[in-house]
């Protein structure tokens, strides 16, 4: 009876394994079909268009932005066809249309038509795109999609007879999504293989001259071949008013505003009704890079990992060869840490939170203007009421203003589509993944650009863990903390106790705002970070509603932030006592605030400047006039971006843009002294209490500025092993002839940018440590058993877990500036340099490490 149970145990497990291998493959062949078949699949719909209009001899009712592209897609399809059969010479082609041969004419108008309209909705420059941008653009999704096309071209020439087992067999199934007609070809190859032969390793990079060229001529084509009609107004003998869609034009932008001159760019302009309805269709657009549907391939090189077939590279260079050269020749056993880091991060899985995207929807379609969504209205243009030369100066002014407006609320309504459409997408999915890789600082980013839990409150509010976990005693205590540090307002600021009774407070407001987001008190809008508030509000009143609340199931991240994190790693380096009280390495009985306590330095200063006599010191008026507006918010960006390098006018224009925002100084000449005399304070007052951190940053500057001297960049390496090299060279100008016009392309050169070198390697070096202190984190929580998600200096993890994840990042923080970290990067210098002579090491002081295991404001 025993072996019975025993086998009908061992039946069932083989059961469910097996149900899960199916789903997982079901899912992988959706994956690869989302991955290849994107363009091929949009193609076969304006074919099927196409052949419904000639059928019913009318145009099929259509989202506006797919009117236009099917109006456009026929004339440019044969435009591109009538290039390709041309009879020009190879020569001809190769100077002005060089692979322009390499796809279907039908895929490459798609291609073309598709990322013309994402560039011009997605960008800051109003109705124009520069051509560079866009021919470059248009040049490498065309390449990325021939190496598509190779792959399917080889498998045709795959052999048959090789036997496979059943596993193989099955991994090979997502061939068929590829290319049904050689189905049966495909199934005799090795999925090992065809993965080799799709990351093409002999295929070579066509280059940036070729993506341009290439890109340059399609833009021709599509400004010869793209009509607008405006809808019939006029009278009916009149002839109809066509005009092109896009043209080619040059135009001069200055460097500051206001100048008459600057530098000239050529642009593609669109006519106003290409953008006049497409907001509402964006989700119609074509996103390449959507989140993955199976978790990321595990990196094992530069270009070894990520999505299964879209081209997937470790770490974002933008063209940068010396530090593409760099991670590549890395031995594979130094870069493990690193991997398994971005491994830990790509396997966390990801669900729409559906009740949240629900309300974002409802206020989106009633207008938005609402939780910080924009308004879906433009401002109106002032109308011109008087010839006075006054008046009409303070109208061109007005609709300056009210243009520069309504281009910035295009651009973000065209950002809120993008991410809902991508919502929408995934709303129904039992959930999905982001794969993740590093800029050259070694700090990990999802490789997916619109939905992701890096960007706004937004997009985190509609983005939850697949995984719910109870609960428990501490997640229902730490769920309460997490929903008080979203308010805001300085309630994330009180102790813990303080922040609890916060929420105690005000346990009726969250159950309403629960039950009835858009229908009841609407108390969550007060929050500072609104839909991260609202899914904190529902998962607790779920909890309060419940008879045993510990056992709730919560999917909802919660989030542990460094206190100024960038002072915290240079606290840690130079071990002073002050600084480390000041940026909680200490424990206090609430968290210490840098940003209260310079603001408060600033006040005083202020203060005792506004007592001064005007006649002999002009900054008392200044004080006079800012006394009043002096918090926390208005130095805030400004000290936490002075470790990373702030300038005296990068701090002027952080807080010229608060105190815009404030609205009591109007005039623009006051504004600007005001920002001025308000920058040199809050830099004075910063320098008084960051001593030992200012003499870190300068000892950091000093080295690289000898090194950049003998014009070579700055290169360190992480204490994870991977290697950094400062991507500031002088940029030379390509010159190539198009089609289109002579393009200036920028290339790395081989001088180096001193100052930039000298700049920016402080700020770079700490964002190296973060970056290493979060992966380090990511593994320690995955050998741990949790599940972890990073933001930089915010680190995520289920409600119950937070106790667990604390006592793991400050481990990792002590472990991490343990190591000897500024005498090994002062050692590699010396090694790579020996004829060079580099300052002393500054002096450090005495504050214990371990005292950081013991603060709970450290992280909070």
């Amino acid at each position: 009876m025993r072996n019975l149970c025993n086998r009908s145990k061992e039946s069932v497990n083989v059961d469910g394994k097996e149900m899960e291998r199916r789903k997982y493959y079901k899912l992988r062949r959706r994956q690869v079909k989302a991955e290849t078949e994107a363009w091929e699949s949009m193609v076969e719909e304006y074919r099927e268009l196409e052949r419904e209009m000639c059928d019913r001899k009318l145009a099929p009712n259509l989202p506006y932005v797919k009117k236009l592209f099917l109006g456009w897609f026929e004339p440019l399809r044969d435009a591109i066809l009538k290039e390709q059969r041309s009879q020009k010479s190879r020569k001809h082609k190769a100077a002005y249309a060089p692979c322009i041969d390499c796809l279907p004419a039908d895929k490459i108008a798609v291609i073309v038509m598709h990322k013309m309209m994402a560039l011009l909705m997605t960008g800051q420059e109003g109705r124009c795109v520069r051509v560079v941008q866009a021919a470059v653009q248009i040049g490498v999704a065309i390449e990325q999609e021939v190496r598509i096309h190779s792959f399917m071209d080889k498998t045709k020439k795959c052999k048959k007879g090789k036997i496979l087992t059943q596993d193989q067999e099955d991994a090979s199934k997502e061939t068929e999504v590829l290319r049904k007609r050689v189905k049966s070809l495909m199934k005799k190859r090795r999925t090992n293989e065809v993965r080799k032969i799709i990351k093409n390793e002999d295929f070579k990079s066509w280059g940036r001259d070729t993506q341009a060229k290439l890109g340059c001529r399609l833009i021709e084509l599509l400004t010869e071949t793209a009509w607008v009609q405006p809808p019939i107004s006029q009278s009916a003998d009149a002839p109809p008013d066509i005009r092109p869609a896009f043209r080619h034009t040059f135009k001069i932008v200055a460097k500051d505003p206001g100048q008459s001159f600057g530098k000239r760019y050529g642009v593609v302009e669109c006519d106003p009704l290409v953008l006049a309805g497409n907001e509402n269709t964006v989700k119609h657009m074509i996103i390449p890079y959507v989140p993955m549907l199976v978790p990321p391939k595990k990196w094992r090189g530069y270009d070894k990992g990520g999505h299964v077939f879209l081209p997937s590279y470790l770490m974002r260079t933008h063209g940068s060869r010396h530090q593409q050269d760099a991670v590549k020749g890395v031995p594979p056993k130094q870069m493990q840490n690193v991997y398994e880091a971005l491994d830990t991060l790509g396997n966390t899985k990801w669900r729409i939170n559906t009740k949240v995207l629900s309300v974002v929807e409802k206020i989106w379609s009633g207008g938005g203007n609402v939780a910080g969504l924009v308004n879906r209205e433009d401002v109106p243009i002032p109308v011109m009421h008087s010839d006075d030369a006054g008046a009409m100066k303070e109208w061109r002014w007005g609709v300056r203003r009210a243009k520069k407006v309504n281009q910035e609320r295009h651009s973000l309504r065209c950002d809120i589509e993008l991410k809902l459409s991508v919502a929408r997408k995934l709303k129904d999915e039992e959930g999905f993944y982001y794969p993740h890789n590093l800029d050259f600082r070694g700090r990990a980013y999802p490789m997916h650009p619109h939905l992701n839990h890096l960007s706004s409150d937004l997009c985190r509010g509609v983005l939850e863990f697949a995984e719910g976990r109870p609960l428990g005693k501490s997640g229902f205590r730490w769920l309460k903390i997490h929903l008080a540090n979203l308010y805001g307002g300085g309630v994330e600021k009180l102790s813990y106790d303080e922040r609890l009774a916060f929420v105690e407070n005000h346990l009726k407001d969250i159950v309403n705002s629960a039950d009835q987001p858009l229908s009841g008190s609407r108390w969550w809008l007060m929050a500072e970070d609104p839909f991260q508030f609202l899914a904190a509000c529902i998962n607790l009143s779920e909890a309060l509603k419940s008879s045993s609340p510990h056992t709730v199931i919560s999917h909802l991240p919660i989030h542990q932030d460094g206190s100024c994190n960038g002072l915290q790693h240079y606290a840690a380096l130079g071990r002073d006592a002050l600084e480390a009280a000041a940026v909680n390495l200490v424990g206090g009985d609430k968290p210490a605030d840098v940003y209260s306590e310079i603001a408060s330095r600033v006040h005083a200063i202020m203060e005792k400047d506004s007592q001064k006599d005007p006649a002999s010191n002009p900054n008392a008026l200044l004080a006079k006039v800012l006394i009043g507006q002096v918090n926390r918010k208005l130095v805030k960006q400004t000290v936490m971006t002075s470790v990373y390098g702030v300038t005296y006018v990068g701090a002027r224009e952080q807080i010229k843009r608060k105190l815009m925002e404030k609205g009591h100084i109007t005039d623009e000449r006051m504004l600007f002294s005001a920002s001025c005399y308000a920058a040199k304070v809050t830099l004075a007052a910063l320098g008084e209490i960051f001593q030992a951190a200012r003499g870190t940053m300068g000892w950091l500057g000093d080295c690289a500025k000898i090194i950049a001297s003998e014009n070579q960049p700055v290169r360190w390496t992480t204490p994870l092993g991977l290697p950094v090299v400062q991507p500031y060279f002088r940029t030379e100008r390509h010159i190539i002839k198009t089609s289109l016009q002579v393009l200036a392309l920028q290339r790395e050169g081989d001088s180096v940018e001193v100052r930039k070198q000298r700049t920016a390697f402080p700020p770079n070096f700490v964002h190296s440590l973060d970056g290493t202190h979060m992966m380090m984190t990511a593994v320690a929580c995955r050998d741990a058993g949790l599940r972890f998600a990073g933001v930089h200096d915010s680190f995520w993890t289920h409600a119950r877990d937070v106790d667990v994840m604390n006592r793991i990042l400050r481990q990792k923080f002590v472990e991490l500036y343990s190591m000897p970290i500024l005498e090994n990067l002062l050692e590699s210098f010396q090694m790579s340099y020996p004829k060079l002579e580099f300052p002393p090491l500054p002096d450090r002081g005495d504050f214990d490490l371990q005292k950081v295991l013991e603060s709970p404001y450290f992280f909070n």
